[in-house]
């Protein structure tokens, strides 16, 4: 079994910043993706920055404000949120594709969220 655990969230102002962290454990032969969803109330979960080991993708809307940074070595993602607005409060998700055994397939895995914030 895996799990993702984030933490880092909480209230802000606007123009503030926030550092989120994932960590992921468990029977973990390699994780293929990593990266940060988002959920705002009424809204669908939209993907914030995902990150591979060829590629770092980034939403428009978090381009110049958002930096991910993945440490493979301890199985980490990171989201550094600068510059945040009011339109960014929601649940941030942690995401991750993992494979378990060697020649296996991979599974998708989810945190269990964290709430940011951000005050006008």
């Amino acid at each position: 079994q895996v799990q993702l655990v984030e933490s880092g969230g909480g209230l802000v102002q606007a123009g503030g910043s926030l550092r989120l962290s994932c960590a992921a454990s468990g029977s973990i032969l390699s994780i293929n993706v990593m990266g940060w969803y988002r959920q705002a109330p009424g809204k669908q979960r939209e993907l914030i920055a995902i990150t591979s080991s060829r590629s770092i993708n980034y939403a428009d809307f978090v381009k110049g404000r958002f930096t991910i940074s993945r440490d493979n070595a301890k199985n980490t993602v990171d989201l550094q949120m600068n510059s945040l607005k009011p339109e960014d409060t929601a649940v941030y998700y942690c995401y991750a594709i993992v494979q378990l055994v060697v020649n296996g397939p991979s599974y998708q895995y989810w945190g269990q969220g964290t709430q940011v914030t951000v005050s006008s």
